[in-house]
């Protein structure tokens, strides 16, 4: 069944206020998950969703939150709740946090906060249904008018979804599309069937893209890890782990490993 498409969007009401006002309503939030699960093994839903005003301004990142006693929407602090709720049962936090993602998920908000989280492993695995549960929402979800990472840049959902995950499109759908949604539909649904040898294709392809943001002065082998072919060799050694995190072909995952293969080549 489809998820319900309302002709507005709607937020917990917890994510709204002043920061501190959010910062202490999404620990509680958090707890009440947390032991809500420990006594019946499901998660609780928010006690309140609020519509956003036409006009108002979803903030989906910290970088461009300064005014902190502003009372505003702020989609990011989401991440408060997931770690308030982990610390209820540490042992358990992967757990906690994936099944949590995979319920929210199919809320509007739940959505775009997991698509723009950059959770770990950002595996094929995981990204695919992250683009597809925002491509669900896409109706109600063009309501909002957000703030990411540049100040006084407000966007469309086009524009956010762009600026925060169009590595998906380059890197799963490079031939271009009509619009937007549709190239994340085309790179979502290759990304879901992709195997090994489809993400390390991808990887290659994109490689002179992403090693373009390298910072040559921390690299002690740039002679190594910058060359193509050595990447080729490189990936056929890693573990399933250690694969799925750059699986989805993200340039932050992608140069994480970069780093990572550099620091390896000391040891060896």
């Amino acid at each position: 069944m489809e998820p319900f498409q309302t002709t507005t969007l709607q937020l917990p009401s917890f994510l709204h206020g002043a920061y501190t006002t959010i910062e202490s309503a999404t620990k509680r939030e958090g707890r009440r998950c947390g032991e809500q699960y420990q006594l019946k093994g499901s998660f609780p839903q928010p006690h309140e969703l609020r519509a956003i005003a036409p006009g108002e301004v979803v903030f989906t990142h910290n970088v461009v939150d300064f005014q902190d006693e502003l009372p505003a929407w702020r989609l990011y602090m989401l991440s408060e709740v997931i770690m308030s709720m982990c610390e209820v049962d540490e042992k358990n936090h992967r757990h906690l946090s994936h099944l949590y993602e995979t319920i929210f998920r199919e809320t509007a908000w739940g959505a775009l906060y997991f698509a723009l989280s950059g959770h770990a492993p950002e595996s094929t695995e995981r990204v695919a249904p992250r683009l597809q549960a925002v491509l669900r929402f896409w109706d109600s979800l063009q309501h909002g008018r957000y703030l990411h990472k540049k100040l006084n840049t407000f966007m469309t959902l086009e524009e956010l979804m762009t600026a925060a995950c169009g590595w998906a499109m380059d890197a799963w759908c490079p031939e271009g599309g009509t619009s937007v949604p549709i190239r994340f539909r085309v790179a979502s649904e290759r990304m879901a069937r992709a195997t090994r040898e489809d993400s390390v294709e991808a990887i290659l392809r994109q490689l002179p893209r992403i090693l373009a943001f390298a910072d040559r002065s921390k690299l002690n082998h740039p002679e190594v890890v910058m060359d193509a072919t050595a990447w080729r060799e490189h990936l056929a050694t890693l573990d399933a782990a250690e694969f799925d995190r750059i699986s989805g072909v993200r340039p932050g995952a992608v140069l994480g490993r970069l780093y990572g293969w550099d620091r390896e080549l000391d040891v060896h």
